[in-house]
C-alpha cells in the first residue's frame, strides 16, 4: 500500500503535539522582564521538547522518503511511535510543574527512550518490508546513533534519581546529536 496517508496522518499528529506543548506556556501577569524570569525553565524545557519533536518529524520525513510502500506492520509501528511522541507534552508539563524533580525527569527520559525504541522498530519493519539490500537498509545500516541514543536515555533515567540536572544535560546531548539531520538517507537515494 502507498505511504501517503501514513505521512499525512503523522504530520497532523505531530502538528497537534506541538500545539499542545505551546499551550503549556502560560502568559505571565505583569509587563516587565522580571515577570518572564520564573518562566525561563519552563520555556527551556519547551524548547528541548520542541526540538525533540522536530527531530522526529525530520527523520520520519527522511525515512518515508526512502520507502516506496508500507504494510500493516509499518502502520502499527508508526502508531506506536506517535503514541510515545504524544506523551511528550504531558511529561514536559509534569517536569515543569514539579520543578525538575527526579521522578518527572526520569519519566520524561522514559518517554524519550520508548520513542527511540519505537522509531528503531519502525525502521527495522520498513527495512524488512523493502529488503536487506534496499537503499533504506544501506542508508540506516545498524543505526549505531539510534542505539547509542537508547543507551544514553537509560543512563539518564538512572541519573535522574541522583541528579535530575545531569539527566537533563544528557537529554540535551542526545538532542544535539540528532539536531543536524541524518544525511545517510539523502546520500543513499538517487536525486529526483
Amino acid at each position: 500500500m502507498g505511504k501517503g496517508r501514513l505521512e499525512a496522518f503523522s504530520d497532523g499528529v505531530i502538528a497537534v503535539i506541538i500545539t499542545i506543548m505551546v499551550l503549556e506556556l502560560k502568559v505571565p501577569h505583569g509587563t516587565d522582564l522580571g515577570t518572564l524570569l520564573p518562566l525561563l525553565p519552563v520555556f527551556l524545557s519547551y524548547v528541548l521538547s520542541f526540538v525533540y519533536i522536530a527531530i522526529y518529524w525530520n527523520n520520519h520525513h527522511h525515512l518515508m522518503h526512502a520507502v516506496h510502500r508500507i504494510n500493516g506492520r509499518a502502520l502499527w509501528a508508526n502508531m506506536h511511535l506517535l503514541f510515545w511522541l504524544s506523551l511528550v507534552p504531558f511529561v514536559t508539563g509534569w517536569v515543569n510543574e514539579n520543578h525538575f524533580a527526579a521522578l518527572p525527569v526520569a519519566l520524561y527520559g522514559f518517554v524519550l527512550l520508548m520513542a527511540g525504541v519505537a522509531y528503531y522498530l519502525l525502521e527495522r519493519i520498513l527495512i524488512a518490508h523493502h529488503s536487506e539490500d534496499s537503499a533504506l537498509a544501506r542508508a540506516v545500516g545498524k543505526d549505531f546513533k539510534g542505539l547509542a541514543s537508547v543507551f544514553l536515555y537509560v543512563v539518564a533515567i538512572a541519573l535522574a534519581f541522583v541528579n535530575p540536572w545531569v539527566s537533563c544535560a544528557v537529554y540535551v546531548f542526545v538532542a544535539v546529536m540528532w539536531f543536524i539531520p541524518d544525511p545517510r538517507i539523502e546520500r543513499a537515494l538517487p536525486e529526483g
